[in-house]
């Protein structure tokens, strides 16, 4: 019988007690890192609210697609055969392309990206954004905006609305591009520009109100649920969910919808006098195409081609508003960011072993 294979043994426990060792010191590195970031938040969280601040971010968009042409550029030159002349290919400094044209009148663009949810919640930024830029523009430049919603709240859309009607009552120009959608509440807004722009399949219009709410009352009543309403004012509350609607309240009600619905045809006819306005107030939208016939829009095309056309005739600038984040949300930012790393670490180590 051959003799046990100690030092294979003593060679795999070894082994074993250096993964074990490897795994334990990635485990405190792991728990160390997460008690760091906790205290980090922590102390972001005792911040004063009112101290905290957004963030006013410009970005050159000629040197933006300057940089993007001359990206492609390299990469379509014809590839060679001498290796000095491949290095030379890789060295960016050695080339010089033909700058962007730039006008010499000092004109500029702004422009600044609007996407609407049902409040409207994108109007803190738009409004920092606005008062930035009427501090600085004049009626030389303009102000296009990306608008991207399809309504909500009727004082939420109206008071976004109302932030652009700020640079118009500057003389500043302002056109509006629409690539997907600027429905009901965004096409209120869209209107207040002197033009729109719009994507050929973007959904224009829906020049419209609508309101529906559950009742349950009858459900209630049916378990002997008693549901007591007072009101000062006879038409305080017109309609409930659960108490009990009567006619004069669903009347009140339809009617103060007609007149929300009769501000907004006014609203659209005050800023495109040639609209029919009793042709699309209808509620219902329609595509691009269509759009422009009915001169809900003033021309087809991308946001995208709207300013590469002018770059020859002005400077452009991309304007946002960054808000402060709260220190809950970044500290699940840094957390998942940090677990990853983490993780992608230790799959790397098994790998491996």
């Amino acid at each position: 019988m051959p003799p046990p294979n100690f030092k294979g043994n003593i060679a795999v426990w070894t082994e074993l007690l250096g993964q074990y060792g490897l795994f334990a010191a990635k485990l405190v590195t792991l728990l160390v890192g997460v008690v760091v970031v906790m205290l980090i938040a922590a102390g972001l969280g005792r911040r004063r609210p009112s101290l905290q601040r957004g963030q006013l971010q410009l970005e050159h968009v000629n040197r933006h697609y300057e940089r993007l042409r001359d990206a492609l550029n390299r990469r379509l030159q014809p590839v060679k055969t001498s290796r000095w002349q491949r290095l030379r290919i890789r060295r960016p400094w050695r080339a010089k392309p033909k700058p962007l044209a730039t006008s010499d009148a000092g004109r500029r663009i702004f422009v600044l990206n609007f996407h609407g949810d049902l409040q409207a919640s994108a109007t803190t930024a738009l409004r920092e954004e606005v008062t930035a830029l009427l501090q600085v523009a004049d009626s030389r430049d303009e102000v296009v905006v990306r608008l991207e919603s399809s309504g909500g709240l009727v004082h939420a859309y109206g008071f976004a609305a109302s932030q652009l009607q700020r640079l118009r009552d500057r003389g500043i120009t302002l056109t509006v591009c629409v690539d997907k959608i600027a429905a009901s509440g965004g096409y209120m807004m869209a209107c207040v520009g002197q033009r729109i722009v719009a994507a050929p399949f973007a959904i224009i219009g829906s020049i419209g109100v609508v309101a529906q709410l559950p009742n349950l009352h009858r459900l209630l009543q049916r378990h002997e649920v008693d549901v007591e309403l007072h009101t000062a004012g006879e038409f305080k509350r017109t309609l409930t969910v659960l108490g009990e609607n009567t006619p004069e309240g669903r009347e009140k009600f339809r009617q103060e919808l007609e007149e929300t619905h009769t501000l907004f045809k006014q609203f659209v006819r005050q800023h495109r006098s040639r609209l029919d306005i009793e042709r699309v107030a209808t509620g219902e939208h329609w595509y691009g195409t269509q759009a422009l016939e009915l001169r809900l829009v003033d021309e087809i095309a991308t946001s995208d081609d709207y300013l590469l056309r002018q770059l020859d005739q002005a400077q452009i600038y991309r304007l946002q508003y960054r808000l402060p984040q709260a220190a809950a949300r970044r500290l699940a930012r840094v957390v998942g960011r940090a677990a990853a790393g983490l993780a992608a670490w230790l799959a790397r180590g098994q790998g491996r072993g």
